[in-house]
């Protein structure tokens, strides 16, 4: 399994894809925030936005254009009719159409733009990921033929939820599962800057030292070792890992450590004791102060809070 492949498996997520918009301008959509941990997603399927958010102003959108709020900011998409306003916005409306998702239009009558919107709803321990994304992500799939799974799967997302044929809520559910996956794996090939776990995936001479972590959290891993996975001397290894990442290779595998504990100790199938060792704690007291110092709560309370909500 790849690195991105393992990262993503340690941190779940549900997905939703539950609102198809249908804008003539003039028109508004004001966003509120989310709660923590919830991220919503506007995938622009046709026609042009402007976005205001994350401290920018009419950020030009067009069709392929995909938005996420990884941190749930509040936001707003916008369109002017032809008098260069959008004050004259008419209410939203539920519109007539199948159940798979939401239909929502205006009664404006310039250009078209048509979107969809969802959210990713991330399972407890998911703030090494989030905090790594910036607040707002964008990724752009125009144009760009290295893209073209993730325009298919936009495009199957649009015919699925233009009429109600025979398993539709199912097909459009399982497609957005895979969303995610793809806008990050896209993100990170257009992102011009980015740090910590995401940075250290993106920059090509790193992936082998994440993988290796990945794969075996339990190694006490050193300096020498990281360096010797990425071929590298120890100086050359350090001055690229602390250029790029913004953290230190400590705090790297402390996070993919906890991040792997945090998913052992959902499935309830080991102790905390063993998950400790396999995360490569020899003592369960040390364990314990850094699940805690990460999460908040302790291995036990984590494993209560994640039956509960299970």
């Amino acid at each position: 399994m790849d690195a991105l492949s393992r990262l993503l498996t340690l941190y779940p997520l549900r997905t939703a894809l539950d609102v198809r918009c249908h804008f003539k301008a003039p028109w508004i959509l004001e966003h509120a925030s989310t709660a923590p941990g919830t991220a919503s997603y506007h995938l622009i399927v046709s026609g042009q936005a402007w976005l205001d958010a994350a401290g920018e102003k009419g950020m030009a959108l067009q069709s392929g254009d995909i938005i996420v709020f990884p941190k749930g900011h509040a936001h707003r998409l916008h369109m002017e009719g032809d008098e260069g306003s959008v004050t004259a916005a008419t209410p939203n409306r539920l519109m007539d159409g199948p159940e798979v998702v939401r239909l929502v239009g205006n009664d404006g009558s310039g250009a078209v733009t048509e979107i969809m919107c969802g959210e990713f709803t991330f399972e407890a321990g998911a703030n090494v990921l989030l905090n790594a994304l910036p607040e707002l992500l964008l990724v752009r799939t125009a144009g760009r033929q290295d893209f073209a799974g993730l325009q298919a799967l936009i495009t199957m997302l649009r015919l699925e939820t233009d009429t109600m044929r025979p398993g539709a809520s199912a097909v459009v559910s399982q497609l957005s599962s895979a969303l995610f996956a793809l806008v990050i794996r896209a993100w990170l090939e257009q992102a011009k800057s980015m740090s910590g776990m995401l940075a250290v995936l993106a920059e090509e001479r790193l992936q082998a030292l994440l993988q290796a972590m990945l794969a075996a959290p339990e190694k006490p891993w050193e300096l020498k070792d990281m360096a010797a996975a990425c071929h590298m001397s120890r100086a050359t290894f350090a001055r690229l890992f602390r250029s790029v990442a913004g953290i230190t290779p400590a705090t790297l595998l402390m996070q993919t450590r906890m991040a792997q504990a945090a998913q052992w100790l959902a499935q309830g199938k080991r102790s905390v004791g063993e998950i400790g060792e396999a995360v490569g704690y020899q003592s369960e007291a040390a364990f314990n102060r850094v699940f805690k110092r990460s999460f908040g709560v302790g291995p036990g309370q984590y494993r209560r809070n994640a039956k509960q909500t299970g």
